[in-house]
């Protein structure tokens, strides 16, 4: 099954379809080189309405998302770097595509079918995002960019069996598209050969004020329709309580300041986390259609988005561990609190937990997390 194929024909399909301008584009350029002397090939996909996002094979990362305040002024609202030396050297999942298990594995271990697996303990005495060498730390093929109403490229890369010791050879696939109405729609699938556990997301870090701005991201609105989330030990696995929000820090049911309640010491989930590093539960189950899992807007400039997924679960992470060591485009340093993340996906340690549900894909499924970023310029209405 070759879902690159199916994802460009579907996205040609939809803009021969609608007839109209071929406003948008997709421009292909390249970043630079590995070591190993294979080319990292950029591709930027822009739209009508002063909307561009630049996506990177390496990692099959977001590197810049271009959009204008609600004055028309323009901005780049994603951390990242100008050039593949840094994402080589100071690698911090900006933009990243992660995998093949975003999030945590406890103790870097599994068991799949009455076999135990190891993967790479890489964050404590934890996996993260698939360990040492996860997917944001490889070259992605660009296998179809389109033009149009609808804007896309389309990744692909191919994990062989026993990779960072996941079992089965998953093929990924990983989807950008950019319409005429300001989404920015990024889609993942995948298929194994064997069964595997398979969670991929995307780490995008914004500040919708700009990745170079002074002020931060701390005063962004944030809303999250989650009546529960997920407390963790102090190695940030989740302990397998379901604990409401209400009467909590982490209740964002109605429209709060990050920075409002970030840094309240009495809870001792904010000390553990140093901030916000949890997952939210959106829904119990991955769905067929998307759900909405947060908005955001930054009230000094008036851009936004609103979040929508297939998944359960959202982790919502507020840069706490940005510690001033990286610089940015705009050759600002990145420091605690300039940027906050939320990553739609099932919840961590899955293949740990029953009760969580399953990160199980077998042959002839296929695996599908779909997000859309439906972005607000703060210009809607005039």
């Amino acid at each position: 099954m070759r879902e690159w194929m199916m994802a460009a024909a579907l996205i040609g399909g939809v803009a021969g379809a609608s007839g109209g301008a071929q406003a948008g584009t997709a421009q292909r350029t390249t970043l630079g080189a590995l070591p190993d002397g294979r080319p990292v090939p950029a591709v930027t996909l822009s739209n009508s309405r002063g909307v561009a996002v630049t996506v990177i094979a390496y990692g099959a990362s977001l590197q810049s998302l271009v959009m204008p305040d609600r004055q028309g002024n323009k901005a780049d609202v994603l951390l990242g770097y100008d050039n593949l030396g840094q994402y080589l050297d100071q690698p911090q999942y900006f933009g990243a595509t992660v995998g093949r298990f975003a999030n945590r594995i406890a103790r870097g271990r599994f068991r799949l079918q009455g076999q135990d697996h190891r993967v790479p303990v890489n964050n404590g005495a934890n996996s993260l995002h698939g360990g040492t060498q996860g997917f944001d730390k490889v070259l992605w093929d660009v296998v179809a960019t389109s033009n149009g109403p609808i804007a896309s490229v389309t990744l692909r890369y191919v994990s062989r069996d026993g990779d960072q010791g996941y079992p089965g050879t998953l093929t990924a696939t990983a989807t950008y598209s950019l319409d005429e109405a300001n989404t920015l729609t990024i889609d993942y699938r995948a298929t194994t050969d064997r069964a595997t556990i398979v969670n991929l997301s995307n780490h995008a870090y914004w500040n919708l004020s700009g990745e170079g701005s002074a002020n931060g991201a701390m005063g962004t609105i944030v809303t999250i329709p989650a009546e529960t989330y997920l407390p963790t030990n102090a190695g940030s696995i989740p302990t397998g309580e379901f604990r409401p929000v209400a009467g909590t820090v982490f209740d964002f049911r109605t429209p709060r300041a990050i920075g409002e309640r970030v840094r309240d010491a009495r809870d001792e989930q904010i000390r553990f986390a140093r901030g916000y590093d949890h997952n939210w539960v959106i829904g119990r189950r991955v769905t067929a259609d998307q759900h909405l899992m947060a908005r955001a807007s930054d009230p000094l400039s008036g851009r936004g988005f609103e979040l929508w997924s297939n998944q359960p679960g959202l982790q919502f992470y507020s840069g706490n561990f940005l510690d001033g060591t990286s610089h940015g485009k705009a050759r600002r340093l990145y420091r605690e609190g300039d940027a906050f993340v939320m990553e739609p996906q099932i919840f961590p340690d899955t293949p740990n937990r029953p009760d969580f549900g399953s990160a199980v894909l077998r042959p002839g499924d296929t695996y599908h997390n779909i997000m859309s970023y439906r972005l607000t310029t703060g210009q809607e209405g005039k």
